[in-house]
């Protein structure tokens, strides 16, 4: 008989069995001889969040541009992220991924389209460091090659060549996809920073390797206006032209879709990343969530950039989700604990085609987190006390059974160690 590990006595769900790194039982289990206990009093157990769209890179330039809307406060951090190399990304991806994990998130997708000197093992960095931490990653190869020179936002310096871009993305996959721990991800920036060429010839590169696609879009009223002005279209309709939709696709934020766009997101299954911290800190507007779900869209959280979410964890993105979406519907009754934890699990899961992941149930990957809940034990809906109440990290977090943290440490990851070193870095970026 194999030896079995049994999560016993949280107070939601109940009892949690895991063999051989799957979730086999759920709420009352039996105790069997041989099995593995793990003491889960006064918590609460919910799979591990979901975290569908970040920028890891951008741990080193927290805090800047403060005041500004995304056009402007790109403008002011490019010249500065030109100045990163390979091994601050992977510094910056080390604690940005010890952080997320912390905060419950078993599952990362990780857009970088910062590449220094065309120097593309980043993205060896990053995939190292969510080796490191232990967490799954959706390794975005991100890209520029609309340069201001062009009429692209961007400048020259912090983009690539087109073919070069191409090449290096399926190398990428053939050297790190393993449709498991790391997933490569086709995605081009925005449509203000790249041309037409790589947004057709990425999408047709992504389907004959079977990778998913990812990109901004509709994020800012600026963008509207940028593709209205260059193409007389508006974005969405600019991407469907290019053959950037289906359910093979999700964009991050989706904030500036009308009735019709959202009709033709949701028809086509095509994910939406919701990043409601970010969006109210570039104040870019509020994603009609309600609405895309209604419409058959997924949608997931995201907690972006920690350079729009200081922050940088998704666990804060549960409470934010619901109140941006009972603000844009004019009703507490629009969105609930229940509909906040979803997104952050099952609704992420299925924007990036997993539709295995954010579930406990038998069958599915034991990615499962485990909350402190002794303060909530006041509260009669485990799941409105742990959306509504303070902030927390987690006592224990699984990926595939796995322990990434056990008792509140990191098991891959110095946590003070990562800290320390990007720090060091950060500082010599100050200068900038």
């Amino acid at each position: 008989m194999k030896q079995r590990r049994v999560l016993r006595g949280a107070r939601w769900p109940g009892d949690i069995a895991i063999e051989d790194g799957r979730i086999t039982e759920v709420g009352h289990v039996e105790h069997r001889g041989g099995d593995v206990e793990l003491d889960c009093t006064d918590t609460i157990i919910t799979a591990g969040l979901v975290n569908t769209h970040h920028h890891l890179y951008q741990w080193l330039t927290r805090g800047r541009a403060t005041g500004c809307a995304l056009f402007d406060w790109l403008s002011e951090l490019y010249p500065i992220w030109a100045r990163i190399d390979a091994d601050d990304v992977a510094a910056a991806a080390r604690l940005g991924l010890a952080e997320i994990a912390l905060g419950g998130a078993t599952t990362v997708a990780d857009h970088h389209y910062i590449v220094p000197r065309g120097d593309d093992s980043v993205f060896e960095a990053i995939a190292g460091a969510a080796r490191e931490v232990g967490v799954r990653i959706f390794l975005s190869r991100g890209s520029m090659d609309l340069g201001e020179s062009r009429g692209g936002l961007p400048p020259d310096d912090v983009v690539e060549e087109t073919a070069a871009i191409l090449s290096s993305t399926e190398t990428i996959a053939a050297r790190l996809h393993d449709g498991e721990l790391v997933n490569v991800v086709v995605a081009p920036c925005s449509p203000f920073s790249v041309t037409t060429e790589l947004m057709t010839e990425s999408a047709a590169l992504a389907r004959r390797l079977g990778l998913r696609l990812h990109t901004h879009l509709a994020e800012t009223v600026e963008e509207e206006r940028d593709c209205l002005a260059r193409f007389g279209k508006r974005p969405l309709e600019v991407l469907e032209d290019l053959g950037w939709i289906g359910p093979d696709v999700w964009f991050a934020h989706g904030i500036h879709f009308d009735a019709e766009e959202i009709r033709r997101v949701g028809a086509a299954g095509t994910g939406v990343a919701h990043c409601p911290s970010s969006n109210g800190r570039l104040g870019s507007g509020i994603c009609a969530v309600t609405d895309l779900r209604r419409s058959g869209a997924p949608v997931g959280l995201g907690v972006d950039g920690p350079a729009s979410n200081e922050v940088g964890t998704l666990f804060p993105e549960l409470r934010q989700s619901l109140y941006f979406a009972r603000q844009r519907a004019g009703s507490a009754a629009a969105f609930s604990p229940a509909d906040a934890l979803e997104l952050a699990t099952t609704g992420g899961a299925r924007a990036l085609g997993r539709h295995d992941l954010g579930r406990l149930e038998p069958g599915a990957p034991a990615d499962v987190a485990v909350w402190p809940a002794g303060d909530l034990a006041d509260m009669s809906d485990p799941l409105a006390g742990l959306v509504l109440g303070p902030d927390r990290r987690v006592r224990h977090l699984l990926v595939g059974g796995k322990d990434v943290v056990a008792d509140g440490i990191l098991t891959g990851v110095d946590l003070a160690g990562a800290r320390e070193d990007l720090v060091r870095r950060a500082r010599r970026l100050w200068a900038c």
